[in-house]
Formats: structure tokens, C-alpha cells, sequence
């Protein structure tokens, strides 16, 4: 590695979203145990969480709970049916597409996010007190900008949307 001092701006930018990357799979990893924590109490695990408390404002369906949540589409329509079979949501109609079904938290389902978002709450304001509330603000201004980035489909997202194809080797 070589010193700060003749490191390029760029190489310093590399290494920093390189280290960002890297916390962010960590620090996934640690909230999806947190909310395991949460969820396993009122018979929900961290990825039920996750699909349905996307549609507990308003149905959605499995393509936008999938665009809002970054998962892909057959992941979700594999948990929303498990859901569904599970009597913990259920589809209903959707007047903008005959096919494409809203997937909706049941009662019972909404009653235990309640409960659990009671001590989910308890839980954030104690880490925020501990992180400090402006850095958390922070935080999330910067992974929304870094998102917003990469969902643009320009600069750094359009060097991963296709790859380059091998230079020609001569015969």
C-alpha cells in the first residue's frame, strides 16, 4: 500500500467506496440479525418483515415491492406466496393490471408489525442516542445519494449494466 501522501484522489475514492461497500454487506448482515430478533416473537422472520411491511401503506405488487426493497422479483413472489399460504397476506385485485396482483399484510400480520415496531423503535432510539441522531442523518443522506447514483444507469452503474466484450486477439 502506498503512503496518503502519494495516493491519488481516485485511488483514496476507490478504497473509501471499496470500505463502503464492504460495512454496508456487514452492517446488512447485523440488521437482518436484529431483525430476526424482532420478528421471530410474532411468528414472522426478517424477510416476511421486510416484503410485507413494504405493502403495510398500501398494496403493492411483487415488481415494486422487489424495485423498493432491491431485491429481485422472483424472490419476493417466492416470499409472498409463502406468505399467502401462510394466511399472513393475501392478493387482491389490482384495477391498474389485470394479472399483476397487490400483495396486502392480513390483520393479523399488521397487529404483530405493530407489536414488534413498538420495540424496533425502543431498539433505533437507543442506537441513534449511542451513534448520535445528525450522524445517522448523515449516513443516510450519503447511502441515498450513493443509491440514487447507481440506480441512474449512468456513470458508475453503466459500467456494470453490460459487460465489455474481449478485445480481439490476433491469429
Amino acid at each position: 500500500m502506498t503512503t496518503s501522501a502519494a495516493r491519488s484522489p481516485s485511488a483514496d475514492g476507490a478504497e473509501a467506496v471499496t470500505d463502503l461497500v464492504l460495512t454496508t454487506f456487514h452492517l446488512n448482515g447485523l440488521f437482518l440479525q436484529v431483525a430476526e430478533k424482532f420478528a421471530t416473537p410474532v411468528g414472522l422472520t426478517a424477510a416476511w418483515w421486510q416484503v410485507v411491511g413494504a405493502a403495510l401503506r398500501e398494496p403493492q405488487t411483487v415488481s415494486g415491492i422487489a424495485r423498493t426493497m432491491g431485491l429481485s422479483r422472483q424472490s419476493v413472489q417466492r416470499t409472498a406466496d409463502l406468505l399467502v399460504e401462510r394466511g399472513l397476506a393475501e392478493y387482491v385485485d389490482n384495477p391498474a393490471h389485470k394479472r399483476a396482483k397487490l400483495l396486502q399484510p392480513t390483520e393479523t400480520t399488521r397487529q404483530a408489525i405493530h407489536d414488534l415496531s413498538d420495540r424496533q423503535h425502543v431498539w433505533a432510539t437507543s442506537l441513534a442516542d449511542d451513534v448520535g441522531a445528525e450522524d445517522v442523518a448523515r449516513a443516510v443522506d450519503v447511502l441515498t445519494r450513493v443509491a440514487s447514483v447507481l440506480r441512474s444507469g449512468e456513470g458508475p452503474a453503466a459500467m456494470t449494466a453490460r459487460p465489455r466484450a474481449k478485445p480481439q486477439q490476433e491469429s
